[in-house]
């Protein structure tokens, strides 16, 4: 039988078997590459996972046995032949390869790795990082599933891509860009600790999915679409009050989830501790009265400090199936206050990161000046006033948030259209 021709496209297209079959040998015993002629018992392993590896199987003493070479593309083609030869020639003297070869160290499945990165540097007994949550949820929902029983050592580029394909498809490009950072973050740890371990196997050419400039939000709530939104916030129970501090604060949504009652003074100041702020500095946020006042008709647990926690006494989580039921709770109270049974439709997709950026937008409307509302917002200033300029403006968030409680009062309860406020008072309601 003619031998199958031997050369790395050859490899590359060889079919990959299904999970049920488990792996496939193509032998190319005779096949020649460069001059150098393949012995018998020469072939390619193909695994499920499409992971390739050159083999050469022999017979001792009445015995059948499998060497492997080694994996491909490491291995080149040519070079796995010689090897292959040298190892016949050695046989064919009575020597046992196998018994020669000391034990290979337990190889490492991407499952494992990622396990010891969350360990050992996402949740550092030490220094464990503010994002720890997001990107061990990120690994575990959307990594292992997909790549994470593969040999650390089997793991190419053409994985990396499908799985990100498969996230893009399910979650959005800026999931699967998040995700590609993340196993990025935790494949470099690892190539510290490993000297065979190839990371350009499994990132050359895989590029980010979105444009940073092109996904950039611009969303900014309506006073319309607040004033539809509020009233079924207060049927939404922790969640829904979670989501009102949102925007009376300007604060992004994990500071809110972790709001602790200890963090807040006697004086209405929550300070967000450096730890878990975004920009690693303190950052205090003068409480607005109606901002107090949720807070106080919050229910209080033994053992929980947490302003708004979930059922298991820990920070509010689940926003994503959270948003989901006040987004269709928001769209059937649309529905029953219709006059006329005409098809509603819901409001534009909203995020509860687009409250930071509406907090800021009726702040402005307010007349509150910009740099005191970035402030507020916790940015650090640039240049040289934030370089210079230490005072606190403590009062001064304090009367922006204020006012930005007053604004969101005077959108769900607008004065009758016969009444005009005074051109001084900047604060009125937009239609």
């Amino acid at each position: 039988m003619k031998p199958e021709k031997l050369s790395e496209e050859t490899i590359k297209r060889l079919p990959v078997p299904t999970q049920d079959r488990g792996n496939a040998i193509t032998y190319f015993a005779g096949a020649t590459i460069q001059g150098a002629k393949a012995p018998r018992g020469f072939g390619v392993r193909v695994t499920a996972a499409g992971a390739r590896a050159f083999i050469l199987n022999y017979r001792l003493r009445g015995r059948e046995h499998r060497f492997t070479i080694g994996a491909w593309p490491d291995w080149s083609a040519l070079k796995a032949v010689r090897e292959a030869r040298n190892l016949r020639q050695r046989v064919d003297r009575g020597e046992d390869p196998l018994k020669d070869r000391a034990a290979p160290p337990a190889i490492k499945t991407v499952s494992s790795v990622l396990d010891d990165f969350v360990a050992r540097y996402v949740r550092n007994k030490e220094k464990p990082l503010r994002s720890a949550a997001p990107i061990e949820s990120a690994l575990n929902r959307l990594v292992k599933p997909r790549i994470g029983k593969l040999g650390v050592y089997e793991l190419r580029r053409s994985h990396m891509a499908e799985m990100l394909d498969h996230i893009e498809d399910e979650a959005g490009p800026v999931q699967a860009d998040r995700t590609r950072a993340y196993v990025h973050k935790a494949l470099s740890w690892y190539a510290e600790r490993d000297d065979q371990f190839n990371l350009t196997a499994a990132f050359v050419r895989v590029k980010p999915r979105a444009n940073p400039k092109e996904r950039a939000r611009t969303r900014v709530l309506s006073d319309q679409e607040i004033r539809i939104i509020w009233p079924v916030l207060g049927n939404s129970g922790t969640f829904g009050s979670l989501v009102k501090m949102l925007l009376l604060t300007a604060q992004r949504r994990d500071e809110v989830a972790h709001m602790g009652r200890k963090e807040i003074g006697h004086d209405g100041i929550w300070t967000i501790p450096a730890e878990r702020y975004k920009t690693k500095r303190p950052n205090h946020v003068p409480l607005s009265k109606t901002a107090l006042a949720l807070i106080q008709d919050q229910p209080k647990f033994d053992g929980c400090d947490y302003v708004f926690p979930s059922r298991a006494r820990t920070p509010y989580s689940g926003f994503g199936k959270s948003k989901a039921r006040l987004d269709k709770a928001t769209l059937a109270a649309m529905k029953k206050q219709a006059k006329k049974e005409a098809k509603i439709d819901p409001i534009p997709n909203w995020t509860l990161h687009d409250l930071r950026r509406t907090a800021k937008t009726l702040m402005v409307r307010a007349g509150v000046r910009p740099d005191i509302s970035e402030r507020v917002l916790g940015h650090v200033i640039a240049g040289v006033e934030g370089t210079y300029d230490r005072h606190s403006y403590a009062d001064e968030k304090q009367d922006a948030l204020e006012t930005l409680a007053t604004m969101v009062d005077r959108i769900l309860n607008p004065p009758p259209s016969n009444v005009r406020v005074l051109a001084g008072h900047r604060g009125s309601a937009q239609p």
